[in-house]
């Protein structure tokens, strides 16, 4: 159950105090920030939660049962959805947000060149990483600091919006210094220290769909975050991992419609990390889009055959200038 005291009166004294009372009843509590509102979670138990609440009715404006384990992020709670906007880039409640570039910050020409492209092919924010989880040691594991600095000065010249990838705590507090969206990362979508620390960011989070999560698992990654008070999270749908081979992850289309009814957060999809080779981007791009996503991630390299790093799914500036037209057209079919 989520409790709204009167915003006035929601000093954390009082917020201490219900929890005092609630714990009498063995009702566990969290106190946090959701949008401009605080908030109390309560435990699940409606029943004994609602006759101490009502002791307090003048001090409390509204309190709402949400049955899903996972409360903040659930649907219910901002039915009408919510919208990340930053600058041009948009998210959520019928914007639909462009999200193209390198996988990896190679150079700054290259980061250059490409922001330049992928603004004129329809994007309105540009990803590249600068720190690179990689399988292997000793594969190139990004520029780091100096990633974020290449990828800083392509916002300057371009306006676009950034994008990128951190790994630990640490790089949260860094990238957050030098990047406009915190991505976390499939292999981190339940690193839950991690989540904490995005928690107590107020910078919008990219948060990827783990490779083995349910989608419970997945919202309730999102859950971490949002308890601990930013609510600036856009789920993003990358792929899972299954017995297929043929790709690189297979990517459940029936996710994006069925996550747009269990949450109200915005939700991309990435078909290049799904799709693992360029000549299915498109085809995925397609499908999600009339599925009812709000946006797309997708990895275009100015010269893909000599990319440091997964330059067999990434698109050409050409493909994905042919890709975004196409999608605009299926979103107008869709209105």
């Amino acid at each position: 159950m989520l409790i709204y005291p009167v915003a006035e009166k929601c000093t954390d004294k009082f917020a201490a105090e219900i929890a005092a009372l609630l714990a009498c009843s063995g009702i566990r509590t969290h106190h946090t920030q959701f949008g401009d509102r605080r908030v109390i979670v309560a435990d699940d138990n409606a029943a004994a939660v609602l006759p101490i609440i009502q002791q307090h009715s003048k001090s409390i404006e509204a309190t709402l049962d949400v049955p899903e384990t996972y409360q903040l992020t659930s649907k219910r709670v901002r039915p009408g959805g919510t919208v990340i906007k930053i600058r041009d880039f948009a998210v959520g409640g019928g914007h639909f947000g462009i999200i193209a570039g390198p996988c990896t910050i190679e150079t700054e020409k290259q980061v250059l060149t490409a922001a330049e492209r992928v603004k004129k092919g329809g994007a309105t924010a540009l990803r590249g990483g600068a720190f690179k989880p990689r399988t292997s040691p000793y594969a190139f594991q990004g520029l780091k600091l100096e990633g974020l600095k290449i990828l800083q000065k392509a916002a300057e010249e371009t306006g676009l919006v950034t994008v990128t990838e951190a790994m630990s705590s640490d790089e949260v507090k860094l990238v957050a210094e030098y990047a406009d969206i915190v991505q976390i990362g499939t292999r981190n979508a339940q690193n839950y220290r991690l989540l904490e620390t995005c928690g107590e960011m107020r910078v919008p989070i990219l948060l990827k769909r783990g490779y083995g999560c349910s989608l419970d698992e997945f919202l309730m990654s999102a859950e971490y975050i949002l308890a601990g008070g930013n609510d600036r999270v856009i789920l993003c749908e990358r792929g899972i991992r299954t017995f297929e081979n043929y790709v690189r992850y297979t990517l459940p289309i029936a996710a994006v419609p069925m996550l747009k009814m269990l949450t109200h957060l915005p939700l991309v999809v990435d078909p290049s990390h799904a799709a693992g080779r360029a000549d299915l981007v498109s085809k995925l791009s397609f499908a999600s889009t009339a599925a009812g996503c709000d946006g797309l991630l997708v990895e275009v390299h100015p010269d893909p055959q000599h990319a440091l790093c997964d330059g067999r799914q990434s698109l050409t500036p050409e493909e994905f200038a042919v890709m975004t037209e196409k999608c605009r057209k299926i979103r107008e079919l869709l209105v």
